[in-house]
């Protein structure tokens, strides 16, 4: 507990002890029984007063405090009238103060497992300047920089080793208990922790582009995108509280004034009491207070299982998705490409790969990256001259005055150039020189150990998987029927991805949503296309990441699943709550204004409902 709900908590015991020990002993006077139980009410409603208070001053009239004041103040007016007992507006008081406190309790430890995702970022980055090692705030850390980071030690910054093995604790990243083993040449993002071996690195980017920087801000601003639910519930409260206000005004008057039209009795302690009972009951708390709850308990379980949810209202449409359209490389695929097989034309396997290593020698593509380390012979990127990558198709380059081709049979057929094509499983690169086809490379790509299960688990959730691919038709055959994959489309340009895309979000039915899952920075047009774009965040590009509106820290598919079931199990608990408050409270509203209940019932009505929809709301907190 914080310093604060301590004490209220001490404000509610002393306060509760009082008015047991008053409802004990009698007191005849009536002016010490009024002081005596006016202590523990303004112990434990001085401040729910004085908000109210503060709300007239600042024209916000219509809320729970003032909702509470007006009960409670009316309900000892009309006990000082009659003689009777305060108990009833006092403990309407404390049972609210108790709610309260409940409430803020609920949304601490809520608030506690997101920040404990906090706790990733790190303090300081050693970093190696002249021959010393400096401690700097990582903030202050540039791209291109030395660290060294100790076994307990948080990553700093995204780096990569060209020093020493570790082993790297990803938990507060990834969800995930198992370790990663690291060495030189390897990538490493911050928020890790080295648990062992002390390594040397070279920071990739700064501070406030790394990935615990994106991460810390993503949860951050999660909160200010409102789902549908939590807007309809603001504007469901702004005109609610004064229509049930008016209400019980017209309750505790008309019925009088109709009386004495009669020439009745107008009763008007008996229609006052009525009034006030139906404000209590009326208090919107349990709605005002459980479904934001629940969207934050939502958001704050998904990113302890390393899924991020930047927002409220992408975790109401994540609950709607009906159809997945995926990426493949790097997505269902591990994204790392090996030549398979090389298939020479009056050349040699040497030469071959050589040329084309050249060609590709300005290109970061993995399909590129996956050539060059296949070439044996040394490479002079000076030589190579008037590249061009097409997108989509490939990339021509002068090398010693002769043109350059290599890329799939689209830019074969663009160049008028006849070659042999290849039925291999996996992408095929053909190659030409100076017009003329000398030889095709296979080029293939493993599939990630938890895509098959991934998708059995979609399709086991009645959603339909969709793959998408720039591969050749007959890769991408291959991956999807490994897969279980029965709609796919390959051989796309990104342009051709946007338009996939918005042909299945026209075929889905109304309020379906189709999400897109991809790792590329050519696929961040279509994942900001989609209802709900799912990136990759481990090995995914910042564009990518910048894109999507759910981020997946482990690259695990199955992740994608775990979200979705997450996001319907919030859904459903925002639903029960809002069935469950605003059925009781028309029911006992009805009761109220009959005279059937009375304060107690109010009580419950209140802050029964609301402790009921709170405790339901942080259930979102965990997932099988």
């Amino acid at each position: 507990m914080t310093k604060k709900q301590k004490r209220v908590l001490i404000r509610i015991i002393i306060s509760a002890v009082l008015l047991g020990v008053l409802m004990i002993i009698k007191i005849d006077n009536p002016y010490i029984k009024f002081a005596a139980f006016m202590a523990p009410y303004l112990i434990i409603g001085y401040d729910i007063l004085k908000k109210a208070v503060k709300g007239i001053f600042n024209r916000q009239v219509f809320d729970e405090n003032f909702l509470m004041a007006i009960a409670t103040v009316g309900a000892i007016i009309l006990a000082v009238k009659q003689n009777s007992d305060y108990a009833e507006a006092i403990a309407v008081m404390l049972f609210y103060q108790i709610g309260e406190l409940f409430q803020s309790y609920a949304v601490g430890k809520s608030r506690r497992n997101i920040a404990s995702l906090m706790d990733i970022r790190p303090d300081i980055a050693k970093v190696e300047i002249d021959g010393e090692i400096k401690e700097l705030d990582p903030e202050e850390v540039e791209a291109g920089s030395i660290i060294v980071i100790s076994p307990g030690e948080k990553i700093p910054i995204d780096a990569v080793i060209i020093e020493g093995n570790a082993t790297l604790n990803t938990s507060a990243l990834t969800g995930e208990s198992v370790p990663r083993e690291v060495g030189a040449g390897d990538e490493i993002i911050s928020g890790c922790i080295n648990e062992n071996g002390v390594i040397r690195a070279k920071t990739t980017k700064p501070f406030g582009e790394s990935t615990v920087a994106k991460i810390l801000d993503l949860v951050e601003n999660s909160s200010m995108k409102k789902a549908k639910s939590e807007q309809f519930i603001t504007k469901f409260a702004r005109y609610y509280t004064p229509a049930v206000v008016f209400s019980a005004l017209a309750l505790g008057i008309v019925p009088c004034v109709i009386n004495l039209i009669l020439g009745n009795s107008p009763e008007w302690g008996k229609w006052i009491y009525r009034a006030l009972t139906f404000l209590i009951i009326s208090c919107p708390c349990a709605l005002v207070i459980s479904i934001p709850l629940t969207f934050f308990a939502g958001i704050g379980g998904a990113s302890k299982a390393g899924i991020l949810v930047k927002g409220a209202s992408f975790l109401e449409t994540l609950s709607k998705t009906k159809t997945v359209a995926l990426d493949k490389t790097g997505t269902l695929t591990k994204g790392v490409f090996e030549v398979e097989a090389v298939y020479p034309e009056g050349v040699s396997q040497e030469e071959l790969l050589y040329i084309s290593a050249m060609a590709e020698s300005y290109s970061s593509h993995p399909i590129s990256t996956s050539i060059k380390n296949a070439n044996q012979i040394e490479t002079d990127k000076s030589l190579v001259k008037n590249v061009k990558e097409i997108s989509g198709n490939g990339v021509t380059a002068e090398l010693d005055g002769v043109i350059i081709a290599a890329g799939n049979s689209k830019l074969m057929d663009s160049l008028g150039i006849e070659y042999e094509q290849r039925d291999d499983i996996g992408t095929i690169v053909y190659v030409a020189r100076d017009g003329k086809f000398i030889g095709s490379i296979v080029i293939s790509d493993e599939l990630k150990p938890t895509s098959k299960e991934a998708i059995d688990e979609l399709k086991a959730s009645s959603i339909t998987p969709v793959m998408l691919t720039g591969d050749s038709k007959k890769a991408a055959k291959g991956i999807a029927e490994q897969l279980g994959i029965d709609e796919y489309y390959s051989e796309l340009l990104p342009e051709d991805k946007v338009r996939i895309v918005e042909e299945l979000i026209s075929k889905c039915n109304k309020g379906e949503k189709l999400a897109f899952a991809g790792d590329g920075i050519n696929d961040a047009p279509v994942l900001t296309r989609a209802d709900i774009g799912v990136a990759m965040g481990a090995l995914g590009s910042d564009a990518a990441i910048e894109a999507a509106d759910v981020v997946l820290m482990d690259d695990d598919m199955k992740k994608l699943s775990k979200a979705i079931n997450i996001s319907k199990k919030c859904l459903r608990i925002v639903w029960e709550n809002i069935i469950f408050a605003l059925g009781v409270k028309a029911i006992c509203l009805i009761l109220g204004a009959l005279g059937i209940a009375n304060m107690w019932l109010a009580i419950f009505a209140d802050v029964g409902v609301m402790v009921i929809a709170v405790i339901n709301a942080i259930r979102a907190l965990k997932t099988k």
